[in-house]
């Protein structure tokens, strides 16, 4: 076997981005075989995953794209163990490539996307390769792709929590100022859905169990329970669905009145909401 030079090293540090010391250890493991060398940083990044993988990722950061007729958009959470390790610039440009990804190919699910190749390597493989290099668990947490007659994206400062808004009722207008509105309302509020019809029956049924435990804990007449929880169920309706909100730029309206007065018979067809840890 020759000698690994320092241009050897090299070489493999920039086709692959991982350290000196590792390309040196890879090559010479190798014997100056790039492309087993390169199989060896992968399989160290799949270990260093593997040992990693009961380790919370609870900072990253949230990446979207959108379509150039805001009909269509994507959002990515991409999750990782320290805030250092968000803001790192290779760490970043993974984000992107996963979004832009997400975005041309469609997957129907994050365990697709993983799945999706970009020039040879799957985005499970690139998630790989980076944790080899930077020694912390990544993740992708959050995957989300809407359509509709209007899809707004906001990105909460920090790129920790992102929304998206799929409004109804456009007539040709621009709404994209209201869909940041209401993307706004929904990262402070978060509320549970768009309006009491599209409210989880589970949630429902706990809500209605508290209640009633609570008026039963009052001492109220037996016969007046279900009337009571009822009401406390349509308060909660109220604060924490999101069409019947007081609106955040103007507690005057409700978030449903505001949007009406944008455009007659504007409204939320359907929301998500990520945050990052």
């Amino acid at each position: 076997m020759s000698a690994i030079t320092a241009q050897d090293v090299n070489k493999l540090r920039t086709m692959t981005g991982a350290g000196m010391m590792d390309c040196k250890k890879a090559l010479t493991e190798a014997e100056g075989d790039f492309e087993k060398a390169i199989e060896i940083l992968r399989k160290k990044g799949q270990k260093v995953s593997a040992s990693r993988s009961d380790r919370d990722t609870k900072e990253g950061s949230v990446f979207v794209r959108t379509s150039a007729d805001n009909k269509e958009a994507v959002l990515i959470a991409l999750n990782c163990e320290t805030d250092f390790v968000a803001k790192n610039d290779e760490f970043q440009k993974l984000g992107e490539l996963i979004a832009d990804t997400a975005f041309t190919k469609k997957p129907a699910t994050t365990e697709a996307l993983l799945t999706e190749k970009v020039e040879n390597l799957t985005i499970a493989e690139r998630i790989t390769e980076l944790v080899g290099k930077i020694g912390e668990k990544l993740e992708i947490s959050s995957f989300i792709h809407m359509t509709g007659e209007a899809v707004v994206p906001y990105i909460h400062a920090g790129s920790k929590l992102g929304v998206l808004v799929s409004l109804k009722g456009v007539n040709g207008k621009d709404v994209t100022e209201a869909g940041k509105d209401v993307g706004m309302q929904i990262a402070a509020m978060s509320p549970v859905a768009v309006n009491e019809n599209d409210v989880d029956k589970t949630i429902i049924e706990k809500e209605l169990e508290i209640a009633k435990a609570q008026i039963i804990a009052e001492g109220k007449p037996a016969n007046m329970v279900d009337k009571i929880a009822q009401g406390k169920l349509n308060k909660f309706f109220k604060d924490n669905t999101l069409l019947p909100q007081p609106f955040v730029k103007d507690n005057s309206k409700t978030v449903a009145q505001y949007l009406d007065s944008v455009t007659k018979g504007l409204t939320v067809a359907e929301f998500k909401r990520i945050a990052i840890g």
